[in-house]
């Protein structure tokens, strides 16, 4: 039965170097004959399509390379979402744990950075492109092939791949025996792991038994398909059109917003449009609330320009599209605010300084990372780097799901 790509997708949802699909048999269709919205659905028993495939060691990987296998598994995994980070250490541990010879693992990103949205990167440094792969590969030690499917997505829609990860295990013969999830926790804790599917597939085949079970459900970040690059599109114009509200705000009143007591992680940005450096600095600053929107995270700018330049500041935040996310406003209604763009309304700085930092040497710009509990986590003064920032970030708020 082949299941149509819009209804998977929707049911799931929770450059780089030419890939390249060798034909082969297939449920369905060859991979050859594959249309943009084609997605095969593998079933127990059918014959493992075939690959041709540039891994991080700058060569082509095909089936055929892993014919000594007793059994193979083909796990498709991702560089950005936090399910395939919490697998990955069971998988490398799966790979110690087998009989040398007998059992082989390969890895096969599927997704397209094209259709990945900013937002879907606040887990990871890196996005899936093929480059970033050898360097999310080489910063978690891989101890296995990891192969590049984003540019054509070919074999990704053979194998019916739903998400990262989705594991596919056949035996000696090629035959799909299992398919599913690698397990059933989504937490990097291996004691959050109550069922091991995958690897209870890969004992059974290699004592020469029966699969316990063979097919589960995948969970984990949707495949990123090429044809939401449009969406994606679509998204980053209506953020980049959204109205601005600067509002006015005194030093209590940051010191109420520096105390937190949210679940939000807060940062804090004094700048002014006279500043250069803060103007220079201004798209990191929205590429940072950007990246980290579907988490609790919050970008809070307080202007020291003269409240009746009010207009002029709104012009700037708007321009560089620095309007409030839809995520961010219900719990920003909850708290009795409208905006998290202000203008410091008061004539002495030092209470502003005092109330948001008594570390502040002065100058602007000047950047905080607060915690739930108000603890200052990170400080900057001067233009920030941005990759520096959202590394700094993503190591407070850490790449996994949390229990």
């Amino acid at each position: 039965m082949k299941i149509p790509h819009l209804l998977l997708s929707i049911l799931l949802c929770a450059a780089c170097p030419q890939s390249q699909a060798e034909p082969a048999k297939s449920p369905d269709k060859p991979i050859s004959k594959l249309h943009a919205n084609d997605i095969q659905d593998l079933k127990i028993g059918d014959v493992a399509p075939d690959f041709k495939l540039l891994g991080i060691d700058d060569k082509r990987h095909t089936l055929g390379d892993y014919r000594a296998a007793k059994v193979l598994m083909v796990a498709f995994i991702s560089n950005h979402c936090p399910d395939s980070h919490a697998a990955e250490a069971r998988i490398k541990k799966l790979i110690r744990d087998m009989p040398a010879g007998q059992f082989s693992l390969v890895a096969i990103n599927p997704n397209s950075p094209d259709g990945l949205s900013i937002d879907e990167l606040g887990f990871s440094k890196y996005n899936d492109g093929f480059d970033d792969m050898k360097k999310y590969a080489a910063d978690e030690g891989f101890n296995f092939p990891y192969l590049y499917d984003g540019e054509t997505q070919a074999i990704a829609k053979a194998y019916g791949c739903l998400a990262t990860p989705h594991v596919f295990v056949f035996d000696a013969e090629r035959k799909l025996r299992y398919k599913g999830q690698f397990d059933d926790s989504r937490f990097a804790d291996e004691a959050t792991v109550t069922s091991q599917d995958a690897r209870h597939a890969v004992e059974a085949l290699l004592a020469g038994k029966p699969v316990p079970v063979e097919i589960t459900k995948p969970h984990g970040c949707s495949t990123k398909w090429l044809d939401k690059k449009d969406l994606v599109s679509k998204k980053v114009e209506k953020w980049d059109k959204t109205p601005v509200d600067v509002g006015l705000i005194d030093a209590a009143e940051v010191a109420g917003l520096r105390k937190n007591g949210t679940s939000k992680m807060r940062l804090f940005n004094v700048w002014a449009t006279t500043c250069a450096p803060c103007v220079a600095e201004f798209p990191e600053l929205v590429t940072t609330a950007r990246k980290f929107g579907l988490r609790d995270f919050e970008l809070i700018t307080i202007s020291t320009d003269d409240p009746k330049d009010s207009a002029k500041v709104k012009a700037f935040l708007e321009k560089r599209g620095a309007g409030l996310l839809d995520r961010l406003k219900p719990s920003l209604k909850a708290e009795g605010r409208t905006t998290n763009s202000y203008i410091f309304k008061e004539a002495d700085t030092n209470a502003l300084m005092k109330a948001l930092d008594p570390e502040w040497p002065g100058a602007i710009p000047h950047t905080v990372l607060v915690g739930t509990n108000g603890e200052i986590l990170w400080r900057h003064n001067g233009a920030v780097n941005g990759e520096e920032l959202r590394t700094v970030i993503l190591e407070k708020m850490g790449r996994f799901y949390r229990p």
